[in-house]
């Protein structure tokens, strides 16, 4: 079953199934998945602030006296039950989704310097913002299924016809919110990714529908 169109538009690699294997999607899917590891490692890296789930998994681990990890797994079970009454389904982009971005997070964090500026900080935060942004649109306009998430932003427009933008915003916002209330730590940066990704990805978007 593929996403509305409305939501997000077919493309030239976009799957006839959600778990096609075809090389034309999966040449797509897996370098952005691998861009949006890097744009995660390198928002970790800038310690401008972590993003807004990252937030409510320290805040749930604080109050639940067990590891940001665990918290972080909680965190996408019950974010994945929400798909339910959306209609999401699991496919191959999913699966990838949690296994690239998680090896590609943990390289750049080991490879790739601290910035010791402040310039250096803000150019690895808005580098690391933008290629999650633009990766997200481009993964899922394969249509092999969502992240966690991005499944729960997807179901909720497609259910409601809402714009990307206004949910992603919405969604990010929530959680910082609640993630600081249960004592996660927030920064500058924390709250420029919740106001900001959302319409990078509505952006991203646009432009592809219009190729």
């Amino acid at each position: 079953m593929k996403l509305k169109p409305a939501t997000l538009p077919d493309t030239i690699w976009t799957a006839k199934h959600i778990w096609s294997l075809e090389t034309k999607s999966l040449f797509v899917l897996l370098p952005t998945l691998i861009i949006m590891g890097i744009g995660e490692g390198l928002i970790l890296l800038s310690d401008l602030g972590s993003a807004p789930w990252t937030v409510l998994s320290q805040g749930i681990a604080l109050q639940g006296h067990f590891s940001v990890g665990w918290a972080s797994f909680l965190i996408s079970g019950i974010v994945m039950l929400l798909w339910i009454p959306l209609k999401m389904r699991l496919g191959i982009g999913t699966l990838l989704n949690v296994i690239v971005i998680a090896i590609l997070l943990g390289l750049t964090v080991a490879y790739l310097p601290f910035p010791t500026d402040l310039i250096w900080q803000i150019g690895y935060f808005l580098m690391g913002m933008l290629l999650l942004g633009v990766g997200t649109a481009f993964y899922l306009t394969c249509h092999l299924g969502a992240g966690p998430r991005d499944g729960l932003m997807v179901g909720i427009c497609q259910k409601f016809h809402w714009r990307i933008a206004v949910v992603r915003t919405i969604i990010e916002v929530t959680a910082c919110a609640l993630g600081y209330w249960l004592g996660g730590t927030v920064g500058i940066g924390t709250l420029v990714y919740a106001l900001a990704v959302g319409w990078i990805i509505q952006g991203t978007l646009s432009l592809i529908r219009h190729q």
